[in-house]
């Protein structure tokens, strides 16, 4: 049967945008069961904290960051103390996640910007926030999403390839891959979503092989078969762990 193709319904699968939408949000429900717990996986106390932490995070997995910081946060405990903190001394508590001189400005930048801009306070909304030394649109969904309650999606590696395989999107930008996943769902899904699609990809759904055999989104899923079918050898793939 050929595709419709007409413009009010095409998707990346070449199912209407209705039955896009039904089985975009039936996985989603699939995922809600799997992954009841999901959640970010840096730790955090304070805005300023996973503010902090989602920058370091940045090419650098999120155990890493986890092991810096308690001592980071304890050296670091407000905006000011970043503003004027030592450089020699930040750069060498976060060299283990990669890329510490450039991280180590954008810190001491935001730490600035905010005495200056935001009475050493985290600002709750994504314009202030993409204003912000190091913090991207990505980093600013973490953070309200995660900090102060506001949904937002999060477009991670993980997250981007698994909605394209999922075929709810075959947009490859991050804000684009944001706004066409986002028309699929109820807002109030957001922060969680992106919480369980990256689970997902880092437990289930990996990179180079995934664990199709043995995924619960397996019959909705227009790419099974690009990892193991069997599901004994599937299940061997899987990392039903924390990364925390």
């Amino acid at each position: 049967m050929p595709r419709d193709t007409t413009p009010e319904t095409v998707t990346p699968t070449g199912e209407s945008r209705l039955a896009l939408v039904r089985r975009a949000r039936k996985m989603y429900r699939e995922l809600s069961e799997l992954h009841p717990d999901a959640h970010a996986e840096l730790n955090f106390t304070t805005p300023l904290e996973l503010l902090v932490a989602t920058i370091l995070s940045a090419q650098c997995t999120d155990k890493r960051v986890n092991q810096v910081t308690p001592a980071l946060f304890a050296r670091y405990p407000d905006a000011e103390a970043y503003a004027s903190a030592r450089r020699e001394e930040l750069e060498e508590m976060i060299r283990s996640t990669g890329f510490f001189r450039a991280k180590a400005n954008n810190l001491i930048g935001l730490g600035q910007e905010l005495c200056e801009r935001h009475g050493g306070e985290v600002p709750g909304n994504l314009a202030d926030l993409v204003k912000l030394p190091g913090v991207g649109r990505k980093t600013a969904n973490v953070l309200l999403g995660n900090a102060f309650d506001v949904p937002g999606i999060t477009v991670d590696t993980h997250f981007g390839r698994l909605v394209r395989r999922f075929g709810w999107t075959d947009e490859t930008d991050p804000v684009r891959v944001e706004h066409a996943v986002g028309a699929l769902f109820p807002k109030r899904d957001w922060t969680m979503l992106s919480h369980r699609v990256v689970w997902h990809g880092r437990r289930v759904c990996h990179a180079r092989k995934p664990a199709c055999g043995a995924c619960v989104l397996a019959p909705l899923c227009p790419s099974f078969g690009e990892g193991p079918t069997d599901e004994a050898a599937a299940t061997k793939l899987l990392k039903m762990r924390s990364f925390a």
